[in-house]
């Protein structure tokens, strides 16, 4: 009876040895493909820190044209203002200009002509042109 209980016991450690060995071959083939996607992983990480620095460096041109655009842009609406400014006080002035030609016209138009409106005087009509005219000087700086 020994010599079969050792049987079984031999039997059995050989048993549990194919599987050991079987398990180390799986585990070996897991390793292997392991390492592989590792590798593989490595490339995919070089290429993503590789697309991050041209990303990064992207968006630090589009930082400074963003900049240059919006300097460019403020320059142009003080312009804009600027000029705007200045048609403001041109048209200001021509309604000046337009206002006091109407009085001379008024001033110098024949009575006949003012069907509707009181007759005017030559001497109003003078005082109206005289008025006009110093309107202007006066707008324009040039009176005392």
């Amino acid at each position: 009876m020994s010599h079969t209980l050792g049987l079984v016991i031999e039997s059995l450690v050989a048993v549990l040895l194919i599987l050991t060995i079987g398990y180390c071959w799986l585990l070996n083939k897991r390793l292997l493909r392991l390492r592989a996607d590792e590798q593989s992983l490595k490339a995919t990480i070089g290429e993503l820190i590789t697309v991050t620095e041209i990303a990064e460096r992207a968006i630090g041109g589009l930082k400074l044209t963003v900049r240059e655009v919006n300097d460019n842009l403020g320059r142009d609406i003080a312009s804009a203002t600027a000029l705007s400014e200045h048609l403001k006080k041109q048209l200001a002035e021509g309604d000046n200009v337009l206002r006091r030609l109407s009085k001379i016209v008024a001033a110098a138009r024949p009575s006949s002509e003012q069907s509707d409106e009181p007759v005017m005087s030559p001497a109003r009509a003078n005082a109206a042109a005289a008025e006009a005219f110093a309107e202007r000087r006066r707008h324009s700086g040039l009176a005392a």
